[in-house]
């Protein structure tokens, strides 16, 4: 009980210290505001100036035939490789815009505006159909799938039973393949390498998959011992499969993740 007086005889010592200390300098101690008209601002300034960016035409996730449009003059350039002429602003497209600008000492702003725009039509010529639309190769005078006609692809053809590796419409190699039998067939359509394997075992067929490149799922383009033995007598279990080894040696060093794969029939 006599603790509890002391500290309540205490806090009011603090609190007449307060109010005398207030009151000797002049201040008038006031209840705080219950009013919002009590409240005050606080008046600050801004210096200097936002930034004002150009509008875009066409950016990074932009797609269309404006786009490849721009694409074709900057192959033109030698900024964006033909590979990357695909209709969509992506990465490398924004990077050769970059280089664009910094050519021509405007903003490196990444994004195609009016005024970028002007400069490339100025030092560029419009894109012929040829140069939009490359064709696809021609092999044996037979056409390949037009999707292999631009960047770096493997361009597979299960009618033909031949994979060519492709690099802006140029066959630079031809194998043969097969594919997998009619219960675990190969899967066809557009695809990219996803990842790459040199020494790659199946764990689901316990068998050997050298060389492998995947493009969809568990199904790789891989060298086949048994291709190599008995020919088209066999399927594989939905990879394709090659059965030249010095070929697909060479082919596993020149692929790169994210490389085209097209499976097709001709």
């Amino acid at each position: 009980m006599r603790g509890l007086i002391i500290r309540k005889m205490l806090t009011g010592l603090v609190a007449g210290a307060g109010i005398a200390a207030l009151l000797s300098s002049g201040t008038s101690a006031t209840a705080a505001p219950t009013d919002s008209s009590d409240l005050k601002t606080v008046p600050f300034e801004v210096t200097g100036e936002l930034p004002i960016y150009p509008k875009a035409l066409w950016k990074n996730g932009s797609s269309g035939t404006n786009v490849r449009k721009v694409e074709a003059r900057l192959v033109q350039l030698k900024l964006l490789e033909k590979r990357y002429l695909d209709n969509d602003y992506g990465t490398m497209t924004r990077s050769a815009v970059k280089k664009f600008q910094q050519s021509k000492g405007i903003p490196q702003l990444g994004y195609v505006d009016q005024n970028t725009l002007d400069k490339l039509a100025a030092v560029t010529h419009v894109p012929t159909q040829t140069e939009l639309y490359p064709p696809a190769p021609v092999v044996n005078g037979k056409q390949l799938d037009a999707r292999c006609a631009t960047g770096v692809v493997l361009c597979i053809d299960k009618s033909t039973r031949k994979l060519r590796y492709v690099v802006d419409g140029v066959v630079k190699m031809q194998l043969d393949v097969r594919f997998g039998a009619v219960k675990t067939a190969t899967r066809e359509g557009s695809f990219t390498v996803g990842w790459k394997s040199r020494n790659h075992v199946s764990k689901l067929y316990d068998s050997a998959m050298p060389f492998a490149m995947f493009f969809s799922g568990g199904q790789a383009v891989h060298y086949s011992s048994d291709f190599a033995a008995r020919g088209y007598n066999g399927a594989s279990h939905g990879c394709v499969n090659v059965r030249d080894l010095g070929k697909i040696k060479i082919l596993f060093g020149q692929v790169k993740v994210g490389d085209k794969v097209i499976v097709y029939r001709s």
